[in-house]
């Protein structure tokens, strides 16, 4: 039995709902870590427990979505709709981006991945290396890099912000 199997067995059931509940908030593309840490720090797990948790999870992302972009597609580019569709998609994003990808590389990516905003994050970073055909090699140590540190801006933001609502509650 793995040694985290074997710890799991000692949790209050309570509590492997919030770390399951977690993961499930910190893979799924719209919330992502912005979701993951502050519920997992709302529901009583320490940060210092919740920041490594959710970005491990996070991280889990850029090579599910490789995965599932270089397996699907191929089977997508089987119906003709798909590929016109595909071919002006991509072609456009590449001219407008391809400068900027040329000039940043994968610290583009790891930066983007990084800002903890709507529509950044490790889905639509992983997604856009791909589209620009950037290799896998370099894409999956950025995005980790990027979720890295959005995790940890928003472990700051999600501690300070607790910080800053308890001048205006009132400790019974």
């Amino acid at each position: 039995m793995p040694a985290a199997a074997f710890l799991i067995c000692f949790l209050p059931m309570e509590t492997i709902e919030i770390y399951l509940w977690t993961a499930l908030l910190s893979f799924l593309p719209i919330s992502e870590l912005r979701g993951g840490i502050p519920f997992a720090v709302a529901h009583g797990i320490p940060w210092y427990f919740a920041y490594p948790f959710a970005a491990a999870v996070n991280a889990l992302v850029a090579p599910a979505c490789w995965v599932f972009l270089s397996t699907f597609h191929k089977l997508f580019l089987l119906m003709k709709w798909y590929e016109t569709f595909f071919d002006c998609f991509v072609e456009r994003a590449r001219a407008k981006l391809h400068k900027g990808v040329e000039r940043w590389g994968w610290f583009g990516v790891a930066l983007f991945v990084a800002v903890p905003l709507p529509v950044t994050g490790a889905w639509t970073g992983t997604l856009g290396a791909w589209v620009l055909g950037l290799r896998k090699r370099k894409t999956l140590p950025a995005v980790i890099i990027g979720v890295i540190i959005a995790g940890a801006i928003v472990t700051a933001v999600t501690i300070l912000g607790i910080q800053a609502l308890s001048v205006f509650v009132k400790e019974v």
